[in-house]
């Protein structure tokens, strides 16, 4: 039990302590630097839209007032298989910049834009969630690391906001602070593992067709990678997006993003030889695979420590102690969510309910479940 606990304490102290300390270091020994500068390509931002009446009129006018050059700007919506009148309301906007194609019967987002690309006019293509508002000079941003030839795709940052309008922090806690930093640390080794989806843009020479249950903003980018472009971020290129409202939609989207990462990491298992991709190697199996492994060492410790705290070492016993103080924390966060927990309590809690539909997406992975479509939130 004292090998179970130690190897497990050490792989979660690694996965979010040990892995980005060293990623910092490698970032400032080798500066890989992204050569942005002013560039105006022609761009066709892509929205796939199931049931989205309530938001898609703002997020398209949104995109049309951008910062950017008209003429050199173009949105297709993709409606996939709506029901409450998108269809409709995209129509009257009436712009010659505007297309809407119908996808029937519903297929998802991966076959909306799949669907979408032929159409498309832009030698760079954009992705926006059809609830996304863009900061006025985002796509501005976020083409501009484009005009390094070394990079094929770049995404954003995304800020959440409360549903009265106020900002309520970066990706709404520390952990998504934590995620941001670290992707800036990643974009100096020389590309990012993960990103935002609902503000990015890849040149459309990079873009590939892929199945309707992998997942665009994870598939794709490892594709571009795998072609030896850079993947990057760009933090000035800004999303503003509605927290979601309670835990279970959090928890559910969780649960969603993991299963299809977790297939991805299958389909792209390649990436994952140091021999062939190098440093991507070693991040993506540290940032994502064991990332997502995490909650099987939360399990593995708790029950060594908890086998090793009947014995007589005291040490054991605190160690079991820390253990439970950190589930209570997340346990009183999940009994006040939403009224103003200190921030120790609310990333206790946020980090369980991350690793928990973690855990369920393992179980769906291990049982080869796969989700193609899925609810918008309210």
């Amino acid at each position: 039990m004292t090998v179970t606990f130690v190897v497990c304490a050490l792989l979660i102290v690694y996965v979010y302590f040990g892995y980005p300390l060293l990623a910092r270091w490698l970032a400032g020994a080798l500066r890989r630097r992204v050569l942005v500068a002013p560039h105006a390509p022609h761009v066709t931002v892509l929205i796939a839209a199931h049931n989205e009446a309530r938001h898609i009129v703002g997020t398209v006018r949104n995109k049309l007032g951008q910062d950017y050059p008209a003429s050199r700007l173009e949105v297709i919506v993709v409606s996939d298989g709506s029901t409450d009148g998108t269809d409709d309301v995209v129509r009257v906007l009436n712009d010659p910049r505007v297309r809407l194609l119908c996808q029937e019967p519903r297929a998802g987002k991966t076959s909306a834009l799949n669907m979408a690309v032929p159409h498309a006019a832009g030698e760079v293509l954009c992705f926006s969630d059809a609830n996304s508002l863009w900061a006025p000079d985002a796509l501005a941003r976020l083409v501009e690391p484009l005009a390094d030839p070394a990079v094929g795709y770049v995404t954003g940052r995304m800020v959440y906001r409360a549903r009265d309008g106020s900002l309520t922090g970066e990706g709404c806690s520390a952990y998504m602070r934590y995620e941001n930093t670290l992707r800036a640390w990643e974009t100096e080794l020389g590309s990012v593992v993960g990103v935002d989806g609902g503000i990015d843009a890849v040149r459309r020479s990079l873009y590939v067709p892929m199945r309707p249950d992998q997942q665009p903003d994870f598939v794709l980018p490892l594709a571009v990678r795998q072609r030896g472009y850079r993947v990057v971020y760009e933090p000035r290129a800004l999303l503003f997006e509605d927290a979601l409202a309670c835990s279970s939609d959090e928890f559910r989207m969780r649960v969603r993003v993991g299963l299809r990462a977790l297939h991805a990491l299958r389909d792209k298992a390649a990436l994952l030889n140091p021999a062939r991709y190098g440093l991507f190697a070693w991040q993506l199996a540290s940032h994502k695979l064991l990332r997502y492994l995490a909650p099987l060492f939360q399990i593995g410790a708790l029950i060594a420590n908890a086998v090793l705290a009947w014995g007589p070492w005291s040490v054991w016993k605190g160690l079991f102690a820390v253990q439970l103080l950190f589930y209570v924390l997340a346990w009183a966060g999940h009994l006040r969510r939403g009224e103003g927990n200190p921030r120790i309590v609310a990333l206790a809690y946020y980090l369980c309910l991350v690793n928990a539909a973690s855990l369920v997406a393992l179980w769906r992975f291990a049982r080869g479940q796969r989700q193609i479509t899925w609810q918008p939130r309210t």
